[in-house]
């Protein structure tokens, strides 16, 4: 969200000036009992063209019936708390742009929520970027009646049972919603304000906890389609947050933890949206610092246990730059702000910092929802409006999945909404002719796009056993641990391994047969632990002095283990069609392997790695324990497919 410089707050906080954030309300000690939701429609529904759930197809997000579902949204903010974080929090001066929103969507004490409701459709958006805050969560205390005077069936209810009644009312009115863990605490975002990271002010056991209970309370409403782990992640006081390197700043594993959470204990419907990281380093000149949104990725990417959930996030605002904080005064830097690069280059940035994530054939290949964006209608610079032009074409142009900040504000205080309503709810905003932005916003939203049935593309995905296991596979997981005491990775389900790193325990899975997407996985829970060579015919010996780890005849490999960089066991699935085919060797424990057109990407970066074609399977490994060599897998045994 805009008008919160990390920049300027790192260096107030640096100063010691930091504050800390009282609670706005009273809260509960423990998580509050998930009861399940049922659904309450609010005026008309209308007549949706799409159908949930939403899962992915390569860059596209699809709806049930395998038809793209763009995402055309707008943050309906407030939930995630306005309060600035100092003076009374009873003082609408004290709150974001003078707007107390009393940790409810805003809009709701000026204009009857089935009118909100009609306003959004005019908008032509079909999407809602929810925000919350774990804090909002807890809380027992009701809103106040002020906070409702346009809703009065609302007067009582706490928070949360508030935005229960908005997410019923959007998803009947046929609204996408996709829930967003904004805030830990009620307190404005997004600076050095104990928001920093999903476990700033909360551990990481208790955020997972509250999305659970979050995913579980709507898995009955239908169009609840998304969980947004958590809003901007960055650097507080002391600390980066990092990319997978295992510690408890680490965003890379919390959103595999909590995806995971949320897939198998909540809600298997649900897209799992991650965000790239906001902001690291000191924003000073001749310091490191900067804003490496999904670069990360590129390396590292996520493999869910379902591999047609994820989605990736990233923001951008004119204000803001690849390496600049935003702010202005003390904190900031000589760093160009996105709205002073020329269109090329801004075009440049985007796609390095986000878009390349859309490449096909790409472990890493997903969506990117820019779930943040936006301008004061009031804005004056030409250059932050040349951005707005610009950053919007690429938007329409690249066929982009988007959703505006904000969606609703109070007239004459926060000119950055889409819509705004004075205290009599009359409203005003993006649709008057008046509003400069009105241009580009309909280029944008009229813009033609892929639409219809998505073909479907193979998947490609990466096991990362850096730090842990990485089984992502829900039929292997319902067999027990398969090799105690040592890292296990699986290919998600319908997916198969089809390359290996020498020394960094990273897999590549697939579920390419070099013609289209195939499952080759047999019916049941059949698998075979290999640990040793039983399975090595007689007189082929593919790999002449090593350890062969080969799979059954009929088998294929879904997964491995491995104790430090020793392979540990193989593991294999029975076929459903007859596996044949003439075998060959990869070695890659001296150089790479790879068929010259592979796709998949760089899954093992910085490591030898050897992949089998994209019409083979893999039915072995080969290693070898021999003092001063690598324990690392060196072979992979590889079969054309029937």
């Amino acid at each position: 969200m805009p008008f919160a410089p990390v920049a300027l707050r790192v260096a107030v906080a640096a100063a010691g000036l930091l504050l800390v954030a009282a609670p706005a309300t009273a809260v509960s000690a423990g998580p509050p009992v998930a009861t399940g939701h049922a659904v309450r429609p609010v005026g008309a529904t209308e007549t949706a063209s799409w159908s949930a759930p939403l899962s992915t197809q390569g860059r596209y997000i699809v709806d049930s019936q395998g038809r793209r579902f763009r995402l055309k949204g707008a943050n309906w903010d407030g939930a995630q708390g306005s309060w600035l974080g100092s003076g009374s929090v009873t003082d609408p001066a004290n709150h974001h742009a003078g707007q107390d929103s009393h940790g409810i969507p805003l809009g709701l004490d000026r204009v009857p929520l089935e009118q909100l409701l009609a306003d959004f459709h005019q908008l032509g958006i079909n999407t809602i970027r929810l925000p919350f805050s774990n804090e909002m969560i807890h809380s027992t205390t009701p809103v106040p009646d002020t906070a409702v005077t346009a809703n009065p069936q609302l007067r009582g209810k706490t928070p949360l049972e508030v935005y229960d009644a908005v997410v019923d009312a959007l998803s009947g009115s046929g609204f996408a919603v996709i829930l967003n863990n904004h805030t830990n605490t009620s307190r404005w975002c997004c600076g050095v304000d104990g928001n920093e990271r999903w476990n700033s002010s909360q551990s990481m056991q208790a955020w997972a906890d509250d999305w659970v209970f979050m995913a579980r309370r709507y898995a009955g409403v239908p169009r609840v389609v998304g969980a947004d782990l958590y809003n901007e992640v960055r650097r507080d006081v002391l600390d980066d947050p990092n990319w997978g390197m295992g510690d408890d700043h680490d965003w890379y594993a919390a959103a595999q933890f909590a995806a995971d959470r949320i897939l198998t204990e909540a809600d298997p419907r649900l897209l799992i949206v991650i965000e790239g990281i906001n902001w690291t380093g000191i924003p000073a000149d001749g310091l490191p610092h900067g804003r490496p949104m999904l670069t990360p990725a590129g390396t590292l990417s996520h493999t869910l246990v379902d591999a047609h959930k994820l989605v990736y996030s990233a923001h951008f605002y004119g204000y803001t730059g690849p390496h600049h904080s935003g702010a202005t005064g003390i904190g900031e830097t000589h760093d160009p702000r996105y709205q002073d690069l020329s269109r090329d280059d801004l075009y440049s940035a985007l796609r390095d910092e986000a878009f390349f994530v859309e490449e096909p054939g790409r472990h890493y290949t997903a969506p990117v929802w820019v779930s943040e964006f936006g301008i004061g209608a009031n804005e004056t610079n030409p250059a932050a409006r040349a951005w707005f032009t610009n950053i919007t074409d690429y938007f329409a142009d690249h066929d982009t999945d988007f959703a505006s900040w904000p969606l609703v504000g109070f007239a004459g205080h926060d000119d950055w909404a889409l819509l705004s309503y004075d205290e009599s709810g009359h409203r005003s905003g993006i649709l008057d002719s008046g509003d400069w932005r009105a241009t580009a916003w309909q280029h944008l939203m009229s813009a033609p796009g892929a639409s219809g049935p998505v073909a479907p593309v193979p998947t490609w995905r990466m096991l990362a056993v850096d730090h842990g296991d990485a089984v992502e596979s829900l039929r292997v997981r319902a067999t027990g641990d398969w090799d105690p005491g040592a890292y296990k990775a699986a290919c998600p389900d319908g997916l198969r391994l089809i390359g290996l790193g020498h020394t960094s325990g990273r897999g590549l899975c697939t579920d390419t047969t070099g013609s289209g997407p195939a499952d080759l996985r047999a019916a049941g829970d059949g698998q075979t632990v290999v640990t040793d060579e039983r399975y090595v015919p007689a007189g082929d010996d593919w790999a002449s002095g090593y350890t062969k780890f080969q799979c059954p005849s009929g088998s294929y490999l879904i997964g491995y283990s491995v104790r430090g960089e020793r392979v540990s066991a193989a593991l294999c699935a029975p076929a459903l069609p007859p596996l044949a085919g003439a075998g060959r060797t990869v070695w890659f424990d001296r150089s790479d392997s790879r068929p010259a057109d592979a796709s998949g990407g760089d899954f093992a970066y910085a490591d030898y790695k050897g992949q089998c074609a994209d019409d083979e399977y893999a039915a072995g490994i080969a290693f070898t324990a021999r003092v001063g060599s690598r324990p690392g897998p060196a072979a992979l045994l590889c079969r054309r497919l029937a």
